[in-house]
This record gives C-alpha cells, sequence and structure tokens, in this order.
C-alpha cells in the first residue's frame, strides 16, 4: 500500500501527518510513504528528519490585502499554483498512490486538487475550529474532510455529507504518556505543584512581558515555574528576569528555558499549562486531561486560536484570557486561584480530559481504508 501525505508550513499541520504516520507503520511496517511539502517551510527539514522520503513543490500564500503590490504577488503566487499542479501530477504519476491525505497548508492545495481530479481517495485534514482558506477550497473535490472541533462542521457549506469528526492524530500519539520526572532536566521539583508557561515554539512578547510584569509574584509563589521564552527571546528575557527578579532564592523553583523539545511529557507532569491556543496544544492537552488558561494569539486567520479556546472554556475545561485583558492583574489572579484549588483543577483536567480523542489517528486510517475499498 502507498499512501501520499502531504502538508506544510507551520508545525500544526506537519505534527499531525507524522503521527499518522507513525500510526500507520505501527500497524502496518510495510506502508510506503511519501510526503509533498514546500521547499522551504518547516517540513523540509523535520520530514526528513524523521526517515520519511519528502518531495518538494514551489508554492505561496496569496496576499489579503489587494493593494498593487498584493495583486502583483498574487498573480506571481498563481503561476506557482499552476506549475506545482503540474508538479503534483507528474508527483502522483511516478509514486502511485493508493490514497492521498492533506493536513492542511498551501501546499496541501495543488496536491489534493491533483489526486482527487485523478479519482485517487484523498482526505483533508482540518485541525481548527476555523476552517482554512486551502480546505474551503479543496472540500468540493476530496473524498472526505477530517475535523478536530464540532464548531468547523458547518463551515464546509453544500459538502457536509463528507465532514468527519475524527480528532486529532497528534492526541494519540500522546494520550499514553504519564507523570514523570522531567521536570528534572529543568532544576525543579517532580513532586513540587508546577505551572508551564509557553508562548509556542518561538515565543509571544506579550506572554513573555506578561510574566516579566508578574515576576516578583510568581518568585513568592507557593508553586514553581517552567517559563519557556522561544529561542529568538531567551537572552534578553533572562536578562530583564535578572535585573528584576532575580535572586538565589528563586533559582530552585523558577526555571528559565528557550525551548522544550519534547513538550507532551512535560504536559504529563506539570499542575497547570498557560499557553496559546494552537489546535496541536489543545489535542495534546485534552489528551492528556491537563487545566490550563488560553490566551489565544490575535494575529492569526479569522481569529482562529480564540474559537478553539472557547471550546475548551465554554466545557469547562480551561480559563481564556484575551491578550488585551493580560495588562491588568487577571492572569497573575487566575493563576493564583487555579494553583490554590486542587479541586478546580482536578475539574478541569477530568473535563479537559472528556473532549480529548485518544483514538482519533485510528478514526482517520479506518476512514482511509473505507474510501480506498470503496
Amino acid at each position: 500500500m502507498k499512501i501520499l501525505v502531504t502538508g506544510g508550513g507551520t508545525g500544526g499541520h506537519i505534527y499531525p501527518a507524522l503521527a499518522l504516520i507513525k500510526r500507520m507503520k505501527a500497524i502496518n511496517d510495510d506502508i510506503e510513504f511519501l510526503y509533498v511539502g514546500t521547499h522551504r517551510g518547516l517540513e523540509s527539514t523535520i520530514v526528513p528528519n524523521h526517515s520519511i522520503p519528502f518531495k518538494a513543490l514551489k508554492v505561496e500564500g496569496f496576499k489579503r490585502k489587494l493593494d498593487f503590490e498584493g495583486l502583483k504577488y498574487n498573480l506571481k503566487t498563481i503561476g506557482y499554483f499552476i506549475q506545482s499542479i503540474k508538479r503534483s501530477k507528474k508527483i502522483i504519476a511516478e509514486f502511485s498512490p493508493d490514497a492521498v491525505i492533506g493536513t492542511g497548508g498551501y501546499v496541501s492545495a495543488p496536491v489534493c486538487y491533483a489526486a482527487a481530479k485523478k479519482g485517487i481517495p484523498t482526505v483533508i485534514h482540518e485541525q481548527n475550529s476555523v476552517a482554512g482558506i486551502t480546505n474551503k477550497f479543496l472540500a468540493r473535490y476530496v473524498s472526505a474532510i477530517a475535523i478536530c472541533f464540532k464548531d468547523a462542521e458547518n463551515q464546509f457549506k453544500g459538502q457536509e455529507e463528507k465532514v468527519v469528526f475524527t480528532g486529532n492524530p497528534r492526541a494519540q500519539e500522546v494520550a499514553d504518556i504519564q507523570a514523570n520526572d522531567s521536570l528534572k532536566r529543568f532544576g525543579l521539583d517532580p513532586k513540587q505543584l508546577t505551572v508551564l508557561i509557553f508562548g509556542g515554539s518561538r515565543g509571544a512578547a506579550a506572554i513573555n512581558n506578561t510574566v516579566i510584569d508578574h515576576c516578583q509574584a510568581l518568585v513568592e509563589a507557593d508553586y514553581q515555574v517552567l517559563f519557556v521564552t522561544g529561542r529568538e527571546h531567551f537572552e534578553a528575557l533572562s536578562s530583564k528576569w535578572k535585573d528584576s527578579c532575580g535572586s538565589e532564592n528563586d533559582q530552585s523553583k523558577i526555571s528559565i528555558v528557550p525551548y522544550i523539545e519534547d513538550l507532551p511529557s512535560v504536559f504529563a507532569s506539570v499542575s497547570l499549562v498557560v499557553s496559546r491556543s494552537g489546535a496541536t496544544t489543545l489535542a495534546e492537552l485534552t489528551a492528556l486531561g491537563v487545566p490550563s488558561i488560553l490566551i489565544p494569539s490575535p494575529n492569526v486567520t479569522e481569529d482562529h486560536q480564540t474559537k478553539n479556546a472557547r471550546s475548551l472554556s465554554e466545557a469547562g475545561a480551561a480559563e481564556l484570557i484575551r491578550e488585551d485583558e493580560l495588562s491588568s492583574s487577571r492572569f497573575i489572579e487566575t493563576v493564583n486561584q487555579l494553583m490554590s484549588d486542587v479541586d478546580m483543577r482536578n475539574d478541569m483536567a477530568a473535563k479537559a480530559k472528556q473532549l480529548g480523542v485518544p483514538d482519533a489517528s485510528d478514526k482517520i486510517i479506518h476512514l482511509l481504508m473505507t474510501l480506498m475499498n470503496g
């Protein structure tokens, strides 16, 4: 059996694809995979590092601002898209896949479009509560649409019969991780109450600045803090912390690091997570049943992170704080309230777990097999 996988641009599109591939290999090691991504996206390095055959397309996203420069750019983008369809047809003809799955990002468009036009069973996977422009475009051509949030169900007008709730494959990949001693790596005590604060792999300036603004309260708190700044912010923030609140007394309970490679292992070992509300992060938090404070990024398409976060907050599985509320005392008050109330955290954890989909990959695999078998 041959499966072609496509998706890229951000980790939110790449890691679900890798999780699905990993699960399919565990079930049948004879499956042959080919991953098609962009020539300069994160997938161009991440995927080959997982020993998965990789081919690249040159494709760009459209500019939303339609001034002269935007129109000029979009005309060039249309040219890339037409060329990438031709390239996709060639790749598909050479590889001859039994099925194709696209996990989002602009690169999914030409590949899934070309596959669907050839009559190959094709599935697109939408991770967010707000469907992306690529998946909306592809919806009418593909065989099925896998979603992770019920809110996305009604966003594929005229194609509702194709929509299947599967969840995010990343959830199944991490669901069995147990509490461990991973906090020792950061100089913290695994037996103590711990808050993990991070703003994504690149960090988030608003979250980082809020932590610095409240550093004295965090130093004086009865819990530990693991603060992930993002690589590009680490040196400056470490210096700011030292100037504002650094002392020998806080070294054993405050750990500041630039990046964490295996976040789910840490998620499973902390008492509370404060983070953005990207789809992959929420899939991991719900799979593991971790209480959280979610601070959505306002700088994403159609404010989809806020809608993602609401799916948890309205279920009682998380607290939602808007970024424009961070300048108030609400941040530290919410953290302290949750860290002082174990029953509240346990209730949130249980409700988060109820939202998790621990068999997400298996659901997508079943969908693919059903399509391939007619």
